[in-house]
């Protein structure tokens, strides 16, 4: 920011209440216009703003278009910034005018933004009274100028927001709804666009008809957060749903544009970080970020470098074995550090503490941007046994840079609640200090969906083939292969469950089989509960609730792993068990409670 931008920034952050939005230097459109301020109230309307650090004696020629400056450079051409506002606003204007929501449906008006809008300047260095004695007003007017003394700390609120609303030619007649802000919002910003929505848009040719009447775009905290990401380290602690993995992929967008050596996102989960690299290649950034999961990206580093790898079968001693090879090889010179210019972390919470401080490593120190995405109720490796750790311990430096999210948009009400009983005590909130991992009980975001349905079968046989049935009967009424999963819970279900599939003639896609993952394949996932973590599904189907195994963890293990299976669902639930479920008892408790 200029000095007379930071200035203006920290009066509307003081002088305007909480229920403005304002945005500083936001690209708008497809077209990546920026004006310097967004300034917009559901009851006043939309205003945009451009502000100059002139001073008087800078101005040499100024008409309506144009303005002659007096710079160290000598004269320099320049627009006349109320005509760079006008325009900017006459953009915005266009993007709203598509929605037939957002316009007058009749009248003189028709066609045209239902809210007031106007445009103004800000001169950071120009008093009224300097103002008044040139003839800037003939090509400014004096009502859309803020000038330097009318944004003094000193300045009543009142009266600073006075000159912001007398810029504007009409008043408003009535307060704009939220779904119609999130509307506004979803135009003018496509980065806040939900992956899911804006799939279904061909940007700058969307025809009116195109824009359909639910529009999901990122809530008010996941954008102001996304935006403002900027350099050293941070953690977010946020709940299952609460768009960690969209604020990450947001981050890895704009960081692709800037950087010069590569961007990391690596987690945990193969098939999440399937999925992820898949997302990338989406948006055309894969060649500057790249996706691994941590064991690959370790196997990686060994290959890439020449350092020997260890040998032996793939077990856990291998990997580990493997994950110390490359400590050492850092350690030794031989595997370099600071590869990457951001190292982006989904899943932080199921990285150990010398996963961490290797790859705190690999940030080059100049940008030193580092991101870690945790949620310690969705922490389902290593258990009881998992070490605690503070963040400064290993390297990760965010004390003063951490934010939490507790909203849960993934998930129904219904769906949350019963997901809620299961998890208990797993969930209660408990204190930690800003450099550890609290836990954070999830807050529903209100979306209601059906009751999550919950069977008792004789065999899980029967239950497989009862799942299959449900699923048939959701294709045939409309929905798409892809849109569904089978989670199961230990590896010698799957077989019965393939064999099921293929005997319906249901297309599948089982990666713990197959070795691969394809999200966009028109397929129905049969995922481990374990490699389900990060993805969801408008419809999850999960065979076997609760079926005693002579592997079966602890209670509070089992817990935690059916929370994270529940919560993969956005719109439906199906739970198959037989007799001797350890949560049978429990879900059809939550499941009356709905009653």
């Amino acid at each position: 920011m200029t000095g007379g931008e930071r200035r203006f920034a920290e009066r509307l952050e003081i002088k305007l209440e909480d229920d403005y939005l304002c945005w500083y230097d936001v690209t708008i459109g497809e077209k990546t216009r920026n004006p310097d301020f967004i300034v917009f109230h559901p009851s006043r309307g939309m205003l945009v703003l451009e502000v100059k650090d002139w001073k008087l004696d800078s101005i040499r020629e100024i008409n309506q278009r144009d303005v002659m400056l007096l710079t160290n450079q000598g004269l320099v051409a320049a627009m006349n910034p109320l005509e760079q506002a006008r325009q900017f606003m006459f953009y915005l204007t266009g993007l709203l005018q598509r929605d037939p929501t957002l316009v007058w449906p009749s009248g003189s008006l028709k066609g045209k933004p239902f809210f007031p809008y106007g445009h103004g300047v800000v001169l950071a260095n120009i008093s009224r009274a300097d103002f008044d004695k040139t003839n800037l007003g003939d090509v400014i007017p004096s009502h859309l100028v803020i000038c330097q003394d009318e944004m003094y700390p000193k300045v009543e609120a009142e009266a600073f927001q006075q000159r912001l609303w007398d810029m504007f030619p009409h008043k408003f007649t009535h307060k704009l709804s939220l779904p119609q802000i999130d509307r506004i919002r979803w135009h003018l910003f496509p980065q806040v666009r939900l992956p899911e929505q804006r799939a279904l848009f061909s940007d700058s040719d969307t025809a009116p008809q195109d824009i359909p009447d639910i529009l999901g775009v990122m809530d008010l905290q996941q954008e102001q957060l996304a935006r403002s990401l900027g350099e050293g380290h941070r953690v977010i602690h946020g709940v299952a749903g609460s768009g960690k993995t969209l604020i990450l992929g947001y981050r890895a967008e704009h960081l692709a544009k800037i950087v010069t050596r590569p961007v990391l996102v690596l987690c945990y989960n193969k098939t999440l970080a399937a999925k992820l690299s898949a997302t990338m290649v989406e948006k055309g950034i894969d060649d500057k970020v790249h996706v691994n999961n941590f064991h690959a990206w370790c196997s990686r580093q060994l290959d890439a470098y020449h350092v020997e790898r260890p040998k032996g079968p793939a077990t856990d001693a291998l990997f580990e074995a493997m994950v110390t090879r490359v400590i050492e090889g850092v350690d030794g010179k031989m595997i370099p550090s600071g590869q990457y210019d951001a190292v982006l972390i989904d899943e932080g919470h199921d990285f150990r503490p010398e996963w961490f401080k290797l790859v705190v490593q690999m940030v080059n120190p100049e940008s030193n941007s580092l991101l870690v995405m945790y949620d310690d109720a969705q922490s389902i490796y290593g258990g009881a046994k998992k070490p605690k750790f503070s963040f400064a311990s290993v390297g990760v430096k965010a004390s003063g840079r951490t934010t939490i999210l507790k909203l849960n948009y993934r998930n129904t009400q219904e769906i949350l609640s019963v997901a809620r009983a299961v998890a208990g005590e797993l969930l209660k909130s408990h204190e930690a200090g800003e450099d550890e991992a609290p836990t954070v009980p999830p807050v529903g975001a209100g979306r209601r969906g059906p009751k999550p349905l919950l069977l008792e079968l004789p065999s899980f046989k029967a239950e497989v083939e009862r799942i299959a049935e449900v699923l048939r009967d959701e294709n045939r009424t409309g929905t798409p292969w892809s849109q569904m999963a089978v989670l199961y819970r230990h590896w010698d279900m799957a077989a019965e469950v393939v064999g099921v599939l293929q005997r319906w003639d249901i297309p599948f896609e089982c990666p713990q089989m197959s070795k691969r993952f394809t999200p966009g394949a028109d397929s129905v996932k049969v995922v481990t509960m374990h490699s389900s973590k990060g993805l969801e599904f408008p419809l999850v189907c999960i065979p076997g609730t609760g079926m005693p195994h002579k592997k079966e963890e602890s209670p509070e293990a089992e817990a935690r792993l059916l929370y994270v299976a529940m919560t993969r669902a956005t719109r439906q639930l199906v739970m198959t068990h037989g007799a001797g479920s350890r949560f049978g008892e429990s879900l059809r408790e939550a499941l009356e409670a709905l009653d």
